[in-house]
């Protein structure tokens, strides 16, 4: 299991994970609701979740960009260098999302900083 924090610092347990065998099933509590904040509680706790699922997600790509490039690297000692160039592609793609979910995740503290 690895663990992920939140933007306070929080640990947020993450599954097993092997070399072989890498499975996910994700389900987030009050996702897709159908109803406005306020149905759910209030909007500030929307806000809160808003920043801990960002957070957590971003932690959560920039981990296995990390884990795709030692993949990378191991089918590239393997005799394996074109399906680890599409490897190393794959992860530049990731990097360039994680990117902007950083900012948006910056954008979103300023915002909430604001409101404050």
């Amino acid at each position: 299991m690895h663990l992920l924090y939140d933007e306070n610092g929080n640990p947020i347990p993450h599954g097993a994970h092997d070399e072989h065998h890498h499975h996910h099933d994700h389900h987030h509590e009050g996702e897709d609701c159908g109803h406005a904040c306020n149905a759910c509680g209030s909007e500030e706790k929307c806000k809160d979740e808003n920043l801990a699922l960002l957070t957590y997600m971003l932690q959560h790509n920039e981990h296995h960009a990390a884990e795709l490039d030692e993949m990378a690297d191991k089918l590239e000692k393997a005799g394996m260098a074109d399906a680890a160039k599409q490897i190393r592609e794959g992860v530049s793609d990731f990097q360039k999302g994680n990117m902007r979910l950083s900012l948006a995740l910056t954008l979103v503290k300023e915002h909430l900083k604001e409101v404050k």
